[in-house]
């Protein structure tokens, strides 16, 4: 068995209050990273990350098999991240999806994020999946290596091709 190592740190529920600045934040940052893929418009990209967020949580933290966490540590003196997580049935079992896992900025590089997943993949059993899975934008390479060396292996690959003008 792997030793888990996340002594002090705490996954706690959103409040509506908490959730809506949380909310804000997320918009903000799927938009960008939607962008950045290629896959959203910037002129889009706000709109639709509202669209599929309210759509995900239409009921905010109260919206039934969703899980979000302020991620907090004891000997912290603020709160170090966010974990959203859901439940799915699968024609396979039931498993658990990571919405998203997030350290803020002055934590990072502590290994706060492997103690994230740790926790996210104990709450998985809590409910009952057999599986914990996710999506990464492939430019995020150090998330790849730190969702790799926590064990996690690509299940579907997208790949895309930019194409230029030809000239001739």
């Amino acid at each position: 068995m792997t030793s888990r190592n996340t002594q002090g740190i705490t996954l706690v529920e959103l409040d509506e209050a908490s959730y809506r600045k949380y909310r804000e934040t997320l918009v903000r940052d799927y938009a960008a990273e939607k962008v950045r893929a290629g896959l959203w418009s910037p002129d889009e990209a706000e709109q639709e990350s509202a669209k599929e967020v309210d759509g995900l949580l239409p009921d905010g933290p109260a919206t039934p098999d969703q899980y979000i966490y302020s991620v907090e540590d004891q000997f912290a003196p603020a709160e170090i991240g966010m974990l959203w997580i859901s439940t799915r049935e699968t024609g396979v079992g039931r498993s658990v999806w990571i919405y998203d896992i997030i350290v803020h900025e002055k934590f990072r590089r502590r290994g706060y994020a492997s103690r994230i997943l740790h926790l996210a993949e104990d709450r998985a059993r809590e409910l009952g999946a057999d599986k914990i899975e996710l999506h990464v934008f492939g430019h995020n390479h150090a998330a790849q290596a730190l969702y790799e060396k926590a064990g996690y292996q690509p299940t579907d690959i997208t790949l895309a091709k930019i194409l230029a003008a030809e000239e001739n």
